[in-house]
């Protein structure tokens, strides 16, 4: 799509609100890129300083590329080609980005989707429900991007897409018609600035839990980061199509004062607390899924889904808050859409190939979420629980102790293996994992165990299940990677599970993965 679009660059700056400490040239450029490595000849290369790299650094590369110019916050000289220095590298990157594709979220209703746990599903739930009431959607998430029925795979390990792919998307969801995007918004992605002019007409919080403090450093700050979405619902661009700006927040959790009191615009709440605007009532679980009323101003709805759990009644009832109370959408709507939403991959995933026990395939990789996964695999079984699941590497270590220390609580049988150990030591990690079930009495070789190497740790779990037991593989979900040293090796846990699963069956199925254990 870049090659058949061309910006003079003062155009493009005159729409950025941050300051610009350098003359802005009349030059086109056919594309903003931030990766030196994707510089195409007549780029606009933006240099960002990251926690760990720094753009800048890579300039040259990005003009041996073609680079017809190149943004940056360092005041430099002789780079080759002209440099234009800028306050904020993020907000101006944000802005480039946008206005290269004509603001293309100013055309759309765009309906954010943070917290800890649960945005996939929520976003899914969203997009479910608009497509049934015949609003033209599109979705980005962390899982992929759907444009018209066209799924676009946005990788191996993400968190939100970089800004220039954002916009891109966004960008081909108005040429294609739709008028509605339901965008996954992580707090990294927030803190980064990838989601600047993105013009959030509806903001959703699903929770706001411990997670991620290896890069927000307090929890203070990654709230403030998720807080973020709902702030910039004031700031949001007049639309064609009206403004929304509508914060939808969770009554049962414990970020909805603060959050409350931050947002300045429209509020609607949703919850099991008898004072959300939105709340469910007469819940019936089974195994095979879960019926309610959710209950809002002016409407009551039999729901009927598929998905199992508490948490997914919670997430049934942000979507609701979103499209029936924030946006009008009909009733029927939200029935259908909820009730034809069969679940998201990786995401208490059920494998089955005909074993006497359960398997499951789940994402919990926070404490709250592996909490809620046991709580409701708990309801699912009268037998035994399993569960295998690890810690990633380079990341918040303390979530390897909170975890041990609800597996080894909720679960009867817990297994600590590899998940993205990167460069750290995955003996260490498995230490650190461990020890924090220890100190709540759980006894190494009768109550949890440590196998790093994860094919062996899901063939131990179904290997040893006995009819009726629930074996679960959390902390994986739908990723398509897991990376040791520096090197991300294809891994699929929906794979593995099914290739344990053959073995002990003695059927034909696929191969366990490889991984370098």
């Amino acid at each position: 799509m870049t090659g058949f679009i061309q910006h003079t660059l003062q155009e493009l700056f005159a729409e950025i609100p941050g300051d610009v400490l350098s003359t802005v040239p009349d030059l086109t450029v056919t594309g903003i890129v931030s990766d030196s490595r994707l510089v195409q000849p007549g780029n606009l290369f933006v240099a960002l300083q990251g926690a760990t790299t720094d753009g800048h650094r890579f300039i040259p590369t990005a003009v041996e590329h073609g680079a017809a110019a190149v943004v940056g916050t360092q005041p430099l000289q002789n780079v080759g080609v002209p440099y234009i220095q800028v306050v904020d590298g993020r907000l101006a990157l944000a802005y480039l980005a946008a206005g290269f594709y004509s603001f293309p979220a100013r055309q759309l209703t765009v309906i954010g989707v943070t917290g800890t746990d649960g945005k996939t599903t929520t976003a899914n739930l969203i997009y479910e429900i608009l497509m049934e009431a015949g609003y033209p959607t599109g979705i980005i998430s962390t899982v992929n991007a759907t444009i018209s029925g066209e799924v676009v795979d946005t990788g191996f390990h993400v968190t939100t897409p970089d800004t220039p792919d954002i916009q891109r998307y966004l960008a081909r969801m108005v040429a294609a018609g739709l008028s509605h995007v339901v965008l996954e918004a992580t707090s990294h992605g927030l803190a980064q600035g990838r989601v600047l002019a993105c013009e959030f007409d509806v903001g959703v919080i699903t929770n706001i839990t411990h997670e991620h403090l290896d890069y927000h450093g307090t929890f203070e700050a990654y709230r403030a980061a998720k807080a973020s979405l709902f702030t910039s619902l004031a700031e949001t661009h007049a639309k064609r199509q009206g403004n929304p700006r509508t914060a939808v927040l969770n009554r049962d959790d414990d970020s909805y004062e603060y959050l409350d009191r931050v947002t300045s615009t429209k509020k609607i709440s949703y919850g099991f607390d008898s004072r959300a605007d939105v709340r469910a009532e007469d819940i019936v679980s089974t195994s095979g899924g879960t019926r309610f009323t959710a209950v809002g101003p002016g409407f009551f709805i039999p729901v009927e889904s598929r998905m199992v759990g508490a948490y997914n009644v919670s997430n049934c009832l942000a979507a609701v808050a979103a499209t029936v109370a924030s946006l009008g959408s009909p009733t029927e709507a939200a029935q259908k859409g909820i009730a034809g939403m069969g679940g998201v991959p990786g995401r208490m995933e059920q494998i089955d190939l005909g074993q006497d026990f359960t398997a499951i395939v789940d994402f919990a990789h926070t404490p709250n979420a592996l909490q809620r996964s046991l709580e409701t695999t708990r309801g699912l079984t009268h037998g035994r629980v399993w569960v295998v699941f690890g810690s990633a590497g380079l990341r918040d270590r303390e979530k390897r102790r909170l975890m041990a220390e609800v597996a080894v609580a909720q679960a009867d049988a817990t297994i600590f293996t590899a998940e993205d150990p990167r460069t750290e030591s995955l003996d260490s990690i498995l230490e650190e994992m461990a020890h924090g079930a220890s100190t709540r009495g759980a006894r190494e070789g009768e109550t949890f165990w440590r196998i790093p190497d994860r094919r062996e740790a899901i063939r131990f779990a179904i290997r040893n299940a006995r009819p009726g037991d629930l074996v679960i593989a959390c902390g994986k979900g739908h990723e398509q990677s897991m990376c040791f040293g520096e090197i991300e090796y294809p891994w699929d846990d929906r794979v593995a599970m099914r290739a344990a699963l053959a073995e002990r069956l003695g059927i034909s199925g696929p191969e366990m993965p490889y991984l370098p254990v």
